[in-house]
């Protein structure tokens, strides 16, 4: 049972979003996912970091689901900032077994073992400087929150954590984040949503005892990275 990565599927099978305007290295992406999934195993693990569907509603994703569901492994999944189809946990949980979707399970205050291991995780959040009413601080509080919850979910258990946005960036630095990691000697950190010439300035090393690994789609060449453990 291996473990693997992967963030920014982007799919759009049930509206109309080419993902080739961003570039010839996403045409016939879904194609290329399909491509690299090819090599996990039903009973591998694959976390997906978020930015899953273009749509707005549950209904509207269903074909993205269905096709995320056909491929190979269970699939866990957290929210990105473009997953406007994500209402509650528990409503597409409702969904999902409403339309036999059976690989797909939800991180969301929560954690799921993996052998010795747990996975932990939450979207996470760019922020930088109080501006205006305060809006932004208040969502990257509540996103440190959900990840003090999934990660203290683990007990004792060695934890990975896996986020959406980057907690490093260039000089941005998400420091109420950053100590989490530190307090529960997080191993490894992966996270999605940069992309294109980002990609390039994305942080991929090592901070004190954390390894941060950027697993976009594109940076991965639409293959999911797989994990390796000690």
């Amino acid at each position: 049972m291996a473990l693997y990565a992967i963030g920014d599927l982007h799919l759009a099978l049930g509206r109309d979003k080419p993902m080739d305007v961003f570039g010839d290295v996403w045409e016939n992406h879904t194609e290329k996912l399909k491509q690299g999934f090819s090599k996990l195993n039903d009973n591998d693990v694959c976390v997906l970091c978020g930015d899953l569907s273009w749509s707005m509603g549950l209904e509207d994703a269903l074909e993205d689901f269905l096709f995320i569901d056909s491929l190979p492994g269970r699939k866990i999944i957290l929210k990105g900032n473009h997953d406007y189809w994500w209402s509650t946990a528990a409503k597409a949980k409702k969904f999902f077994a409403a339309h036999g979707i059976a690989t797909i399970e939800i991180l969301n205050n929560n954690s799921f073992v993996y052998g010795d291991y747990a996975l932990c995780g939450t979207r996470g959040w760019f922020y930088e400087e109080e501006t205006g009413d305060g809006h932004d601080r208040k969502i990257m509080l509540r996103e440190v929150g959900r990840l003090k919850t999934s990660l203290e979910s683990a007990g004792d258990r060695k934890k990975l954590v896996f986020l959406h946005y980057p907690p490093i960036f260039l000089r941005y630095r998400c420091e109420e984040i950053l100590a989490l990691l530190r307090e529960h000697e997080v191993p490894l950190c992966s996270y999605g949503h940069i992309h294109g010439k980002g990609c390039r300035m994305s942080f991929n090393g090592r901070l004190g005892d954390t390894e941060f690994r950027l697993v976009s789609a594109d940076h991965l060449g639409f293959e999911p990275m797989e994990i390796k453990l000690p």
